[in-house]
């Protein structure tokens, strides 16, 4: 076994890379630098987690977002890799104890805000580490053709030349256009650059699009056949956001909502009772997305079609992050349209464009318009082959996954994506897991997730191992989630099995 084979199986549990994983990170290996576009759920930070374990130094991964650096550090932590993220969330107390702990080689991982790397002491710890690989997470945002364009991002390339060893440069991004791939490699300086782009089809995904009279009535008839499972409702207006969330509580389901006029504060609370299954569903604007770490969301619904295809894929592509079947609808209205339009022609108080660039991004974004409403409108021709034909990949065939290939949405017989799928799968126990790992997961202040996917919960109630020894051979049981969890799953399936005997 190699070594790389031999840190997916210790930390992640896994025996296998998914498709592209190891060719990027051999790459990397190699030193290569590596332009990386890769759909959500494609396993993006294996990408980088693995060389990063493999290699001396320091890995620096910059990430925009504050709760995508504590999803992924914790992640890191729970399968017993030494990590850290130094961003504004943290005092000035905390950010220097962890950058002492960063000088002393505590970390192998560390993930840091764009801004922070202008930041003096920063620099000086940067300059004087082993860097090994900078990551730069979610890389579209560097390209103002991008739908997250952050001008922090356009400092990496400086900030890499200031370094007195040039690391691996590794970009990696859900969705992006020729035109946002050229940007990523030109505006942060990667040499000559290995470019992956893989698949952007996602099997697991059932994509629909409707058209009812009442958008509200659907969704909650909707939630009430889905009551159990976590979800996330798209809007494109604060005003939508806060009147569907109020409509769907009184409904009697659990909700907040989420929009960048809320304070940090109501946010923070917001996303972390999603992420917690504290709650079940999430209505928000496109404010809400980009690097939510939440595996088990099986559906996105879209109560207004957004404007830009690019934004729809990524949104939509929230569900189902852990390969199980989950479902993404867009309920279509001529009015998204007309509010589409509205928006792209409002011109912001601070616009910092020229009257010639501010007319040639609103012709760029009606275009883009024009194709998300002929995916909107469809009528016979297959949604998973307009999707990713959009984004320059052929797809001849009908996918008998979407609304356009089913005339009746009962044909849908979604197939189980592990290797469960050939077993036979104790129901009963797999129920008494499910709830064991609700406990274990309350009492331990961590994510359902992070302790056992509903498709690692299958196999287990299908293979039943009655030893740890027997437990490694389950998909996602690595060394520490053994040794954390491995004994109270052992305990269960013998308690299950003692009892069916008598």
């Amino acid at each position: 076994m190699s070594e790389i084979h031999e840190i997916l199986k210790k930390y992640y549990g896994y025996d296998s890379f998914r498709p592209g994983q190891e060719e990027i990170i051999n790459h990397i290996l190699g030193g290569k630098d590596v332009a990386a576009i890769m759909p959500t759920g494609a396993g993006k930070s294996v990408c980088y987690q693995v060389p990063a374990l493999a290699m001396r130094g320091i890995t620096l991964v910059i990430s925009p977002l504050i709760s995508l650096m504590q999803d992924q550090v914790r992640t890191l932590l729970s399968v017993g890799v030494r990590a850290a993220y130094l961003n504004s969330s943290l005092t000035a107390r905390q950010f220097q104890l962890a950058l002492d702990n960063a000088k002393r080689g505590v970390y192998k991982i560390i993930y840091v805000a764009p801004e922070r790397l202008e930041t003096e002491n920063f620099l000086e710890f940067a300059c004087n580490a082993d860097i090994s690989i900078l990551a730069v997470d979610e890389a579209h945002c560097v390209s103002q053709w991008g739908q997250d364009f952050r001008p922090s991002y356009l400092k990496i390339g400086e900030f890499v030349k200031k370094l007195p060893k040039r690391p691996v440069v590794a970009a990696f991004t859900a969705t992006a256009t020729n035109k946002v791939r050229v940007d990523i490699i030109n505006k942060l300086g990667l040499n000559k650059p290995i470019t992956y782009i893989s698949s952007f089809d996602r099997a697991n995904l059932y994509f629909g699009i409707h058209k009812p009279e009442n958008k509200l009535n659907y969704i909650i008839e909707y939630l009430n056949n889905h009551h159990d499972e976590s979800g996330i409702i798209y809007c494109l207006t604060r005003k939508d956001t806060e009147a569907v969330a109020k409509y769907i509580e009184d409904a009697g389901h659990s909700v907040m909502p989420y929009h960048a006029g809320l304070s940090d504060e109501r946010r923070k609370k917001a996303q972390e009772d999603f992420i917690y299954d504290r709650i079940k569903i999430i209505v928000a604007t496109n404010a809400f997305g980009m690097g939510i770490d939440k595996p088990n969301v099986r559906y996105v619904i879209h109560y207004s079609m957004p404007g830009r295809m690019e934004d729809y894929y990524q949104q939509a592509g929230r569900a189902g992050r852990d390969g199980e079947p989950s479902e993404c609808i867009l309920l279509y209205a001529p009015r998204d349209v007309r509010l589409n339009q509205f928006m792209i022609t409002r011109t912001p108080d601070d616009d910092p464009l020229t009257p010639a660039q501010r007319e040639a991004y609103i012709k760029a974004e009606e275009e883009c318009l024009r194709q998300m409403t002929f995916y909107s409108t469809s009528q016979g021709t297959c949604l998973r082959k307009r999707i990713l034909n959009y984004f320059g990949e052929n797809h001849g065939k009908k996918c008998k996954n979407c609304s356009c290939c089913l005339d009746d949405i009962e044909e849908r017989s979604f197939g189980i994506s592990s290797s469960v799928s050939t077993m036979i799968m104790d129901e009963a126990l797999f129920n008494r897991l499910k709830d064991k790992v609700r406990i274990m997961a309350l009492f331990g202040g961590v994510p359902v997730f992070t302790i056992a996917s509903d498709a690692m919960l299958r196999e287990l109630s299908a293979v039943k191992p009655r030893t740890t020894a027997q437990l490694r051979h389950i998909s996602g049981f690595g060394e520490e989630k053994i040794k954390r969890y491995g004994k109270e799953f052992i305990n269960i399936i013998n308690e299950y099995e003692n009892e069916a005997e008598f």
